[in-house]
């Protein structure tokens, strides 16, 4: 079988990175570029320091679509549909998207965009040729919404809490990503207000027939560690807690990258990895779900990689086999 050539743009910041070194050990891939308009001529190692060794490839600041079957778009929000504006692609390249600009349904996109959280559109990403890749947090919380609202059981207001790490934050500097202020400190932002409010609200409407009208309320925490999400949901439900943990075992039991987990779940079981890891509890009324998941792999481009391996007639799990740190 013949490899499938792949090229980035926007290979200097933390997605770009991560992807790099996913597609440098994918056995079904060939990294034919990676663009950096500020880095053109650097090789990879010497922007990110954990790829010496492991290629001599450098960045370029050109571009040429004939080269390439797959498009990976990891530039800041805003940059992907200028990006596509001023340089038009073929129509045979697959293009996945791992900004927010195609995200929200649009009719004046001029080419369409799938959402791509596998697990609950699989079939549409298999035939789709563009992708929006999910957010971050959206992803988390999505994946512990998911069985529920494709049930048709998300009948009251969500409550969210959800702690993400330095890395959520990109790659340049700023006040509230600086060592000094992010260390031995947690803080709340972006209170019900947050950006993947909108992606996470589009799907549960669509998930369930009845759509959703109920609040969305959700409390986002930047945490002093570098990777990583761990989210806390809790809804009122009608279903006792062996139902809740059959519908979500049932629900993912197709789905290679997310678990159920009978006892409480540690942030340390999904860091490097492309899994999502759950818990379900029952507390009165109230069904808590716990969802952990790595912001840059599951949460970006290891979840980018997986959509590309539906797209191009893969095992979804290729080049995801990843161990998570542990300690």
């Amino acid at each position: 079988m013949n490899k499938i050539k792949v090229g980035i743009i926007g290979g200097a910041g933390y997605t770009g990175g991560e992807l790099i070194r996913i597609l440098l050990n994918h056995p079904n891939t060939e990294l034919t570029f990676v663009h950096s308009a500020s880095n053109g001529g650097n090789p990879f190692y010497k922007v990110h320091k954990d790829l010496i060794g492991e290629t001599d490839m450098k960045f370029t600041d050109k571009f040429d679509d004939s080269v390439i079957d797959v498009l990976f778009l990891c530039s800041g929000h805003g940059q992907s549909k200028l990006f596509l504006d001023e340089n038009p692609v073929r129509d045979e390249v697959k293009i996945i998207d791992l900004s927010q600009d195609f995200r929200i349904k649009d009719a004046s996109h001029t080419r369409p965009f799938t959402y791509g959280l596998v697990e609950a559109e699989y079939d549409a990403i298999k035939s789709a040729k563009n992708i929006a890749n999910p957010g971050c947090f959206a992803t988390c919380i999505q994946l512990g919404l998911l069985p529920l609202g494709k049930a048709g059981k998300l009948n009251s207001e969500i409550h969210i809490s959800a702690m993400t790490g330095s890395t959520g934050a990109g790659q340049k500097p700023t006040a509230t990503s600086h060592f000094s202020w992010r260390n031995n400190n947690i803080s709340v932002y972006k209170t019900f207000q947050h950006q993947h409010l909108l992606e996470i609200g589009q799907s549960l409407s669509s998930w369930q027939s009845s759509g959703f009208d109920q609040d969305i309320n959700f409390v986002p925490f930047r945490g002093n560690f570098t990777r990583g999400i761990l989210a806390s949901i809790y809804m009122d439900t009608d279903l006792s807690e062996s139902e809740l943990v059959s519908l979500f075992k049932d629900y993912y039991a197709p789905h290679p990258f997310v678990l159920i987990s009978d006892e409480n779940i540690d942030l340390k079981q999904v860091v490097n990895t492309n899994k999502g890891l759950l818990h379900v509890e029952k507390h009165g009324k109230k069904a808590l779900i716990l969802s952990a998941i790595d912001n840059l792999v599951k949460g970006a481009s290891g979840q980018a990689v997986q959509n590309m391996n539906l797209m191009c007639g893969l095992d979804e799990r290729a080049g995801l086999n990843l161990k998570p740190v542990a300690f």
